[in-house]
């Protein structure tokens, strides 16, 4: 029992040593820290939407905030615009002295401490935050109200399907041929290729009905008649020689040459061994020359002419003009992306001091709220104002001259210049337009990456590809240029690119290599 108390005494002898040890101290740190109000996430939501979704979100903003209202007609006159901002500017100078006011009689009131954020408003809005790190998953201009896409949501478009069943009902074939029909065309997709065999067509039917193979057959080779003609096809030869037979040999001298290549030899003719295909079939170059060009003329997908893809709306965010007169280039933004808006002093006037009332903190709430709508559009439109006139002024060379002078241009040299992050000329280079005289191209198309050259220049790729598709262009095509031939050319022309990157910017081009692209004619 001894023993044990002696060990007490002594451990706690210890802990009091060592307590004495440690001291309680205050220490300060600076450090800087992004608070994510909701005007900042609204500010970033409309720097990031495109042109048409920018529009939807004003007219939702309209059709819910009764203080905000558009400006219909030409501009006010001076006299009725100067009266417009005294009037709205002393029911804002009345709306932030009621919230001071309430702030210090009432500091808890919850609505007090809203308007502790809404009264001081930045000159410029702060964008340079990340919006998915506060909303994870949303995703920019992806904005999809209630009257996003009238029209592709009320027009009616007629799919392939559609289109072969009207006919086929137009057919007057018997109960039976009329199911096999319907089976078929269910298989056919949208390019017009059967892509169910035979025997897997005759496994969809019941025992009871007693459908033989031949009868698909005969069924099939009507529906492949039908307009368009071809369709339904199980080969690219068997579509072709569908079209082919069609055609009237008096019409069309070379028909005969035409069909035996299609059925026999369309493996060559792929790979366009010109000089194998006039040995096996045994034809003249005129002849086969001939062939060929009517084989191009047919349709290798003939479903693709029914129902093509719905046509997608560009409207320009920015447009870029040459002054006549000086010669220097004009930046401004499209007025008609956007209705103008403002602050309904009617309305406005209604708001009142030191009245708690629900209706008059209603009436606030959507004040305050128009306030941040309008200064974030203004935001936005002086973000995309600032980074379009840096981007043309280091693109002059395009606009003068063409793509072969576009420069290599990312997106920390218009960060730097503008004094943005990287992330927020991202978003406004995003399903951005800008109108030119050399035609409408998206804010991103201006940046490219570059490649050195034997003088220690740059050469961006924009500009090599454009070479690249001249050289194409103006090759003989007995005789293609091969991506090593373009290397050894761009060489000459003292911008060093490898073999592998000709090939890279030819498939971006979507331009075949030279064996596909070899005719018989040539310079």
């Amino acid at each position: 029992m001894g023993i044990e108390l002696a060990i007490l005494a002594t451990h706690l002898s210890h802990s009091g040593r060592n307590a004495s040890r440690m001291k309680l101290s205050l220490q300060l740190k600076m450090g800087q820290n992004l608070s994510m109000t909701p005007q900042l996430q609204q500010a970033i939501k409309l720097l990031q939407l495109s042109t048409l979704d920018l529009q939807d979100e004003i007219a939702e903003a309209l059709e819910s905030n009764p203080m905000l209202e558009r400006i219909e007609g030409d501009e006010l006159s001076a006299g009725e615009r100067e009266h417009t901002d005294s009037n709205t500017q002393q029911q804002e100078q009345a709306s932030e002295a009621d919230a001071r006011q309430e702030s210090e009689h009432d500091p808890g009131n919850s609505s007090t401490d809203d308007n502790e954020w809404g009264e001081n408003i930045p000159n410029e809005l702060t964008t340079d935050s990340q919006w998915e790190d506060i909303y994870p998953g949303s995703g920019g201009g992806s904005y999809e109200g209630d009257n996003s896409d009238f029209e592709s949501r009320n027009s009616a478009v007629e799919t392939l399907q559609d289109h072969l069943l009207w006919q086929l009902n137009l057919s007057h074939l018997s109960e039976k041929d009329q199911r096999i029909g319907e089976a078929i065309i269910d298989s056919i997709d949208p390019s017009g290729r059967l892509t169910t065999a035979i025997e897997e067509l005759l496994e969809g039917f019941s025992a009871e009905e007693d459908i033989e193979a031949d009868e698909v057959l005969a069924v099939l080779h009507r529906i492949q008649h039908f307009d368009p003609v071809g369709v339904g096809y199980r080969s690219l030869s068997e579509c072709l020689l569908i079209q082919l037979e069609l055609l009237n040999e008096d019409d069309f001298p070379a028909l005969c040459a035409a069909k035996l290549i299609v059925s026999e030899h369309i493996e060559l003719l792929g790979v366009r061994d010109y000089s194998q295909l006039l040995r096996k079939a045994r034809l003249k170059e005129p002849e086969l020359r001939a062939a060929i060009e009517l084989i191009e003329n047919l349709n290798p997908q003939p479903g693709s002419d029914i129902a093509p893809p719905s046509t997608s709306y560009v409207i320009p965010d920015v447009l870029v003009s040459k002054d006549v007169e000086t010669g220097s280039w004009r930046v401004e933004l499209n007025p008609e992306v956007a209705p103008k808006l403002r602050i309904n002093a009617d309305y406005a006037a209604l708001v009142k001091r030191g009245d708690s009332s629900s209706d008059n903190n209603f009436l606030k709430d959507n004040l305050q709220e128009a306030r941040w709508f309008l200064k974030s559009l203004q935001s936005r439109n002086d973000t995309l104002m600032k980074v379009s006139m840096r981007i043309v002024e280091h693109q002059i060379g395009f606009l003068e001259h063409g793509e072969e002078a576009m420069k290599p241009l990312v997106l920390h040299d218009i960060a730097e210049a503008v004094e943005m992050h990287e992330s927020t000329i991202s978003r406004v280079t995003t399903q951005k337009y800008m109108h030119t005289p050399r035609g409408i191209f998206e804010l991103k198309y201006f940046f490219s990456s570059h490649v050195s050259t034997a003088g220690g220049g740059e050469c961006s790729s924009t500009a090599i590809r454009a070479i690249i598709r001249k050289l194409v262009a103006a090759e003989n095509t007995r005789k293609p240029l091969s991506d090593s031939k373009i290397a050894e050319l761009l060489q000459d022309q003292g911008i060093n690119v490898a073999r592998r990157t000709i090939a890279k910017y030819r498939e971006s081009l979507n331009i075949p290599p030279s064996n596909e692209r070899k005719r018989l004619t040539g310079d």
